[in-house]
């Protein structure tokens, strides 16, 4: 696989049906996670851990961090928020896929400086299954 340019790392969300890019993000990062659930006993070889497949709870978050623009997609993530819903996200991987589901705003944050832009940090966390789509 090639080297990837970070800006097609893109956090799209649902906006009356259509997905549209959150605008203002200059980074984002989507992370996937497993619990382990550990059935290491007094019998297990050589004292090793085992951990039982398949068993964990799974989950992704996601975050981003940009300028403030008031765009439909700034306002709708500050709805849903205040809302407390679960719409669909999407998460295009340059060159891998794109992940799709639903997922919960957890916070939104919003700074600036007298001498700088407005700018936010959005993180969000899975609300449920999760699809993937390879490219």
């Amino acid at each position: 696989m090639a080297v990837q340019n970070g800006k097609d790392l893109l956090i799209k969300v649902d906006v009356s049906g259509t997905f549209e890019t959150l605008a203002g993000l200059r980074a984002t990062r989507i992370s996937f996670n497993a619990e382990q659930v550990d059935v290491t006993t007094l019998e297990s070889s050589g004292g090793w851990r085992e951990l039982l497949a398949g068993a964990g709870v799974k989950s992704a978050s996601l975050s981003g961090s940009g300028v403030f623009k008031d765009g439909a997609t700034d306002e709708r993530a500050r709805q849903i928020f205040f809302d407390g819903v679960t719409p669909a996200f999407q998460v295009i991987i340059p060159d891998f896929g794109t992940v799709e589901g639903p997922f919960q705003v957890t916070s939104i944050e919003y700074a600036g400086a007298h001498d700088g832009e407005a700018t936010y940090e959005l993180a969000l966390a899975s609300a449920g299954a999760l699809s993937f789509t390879a490219v």
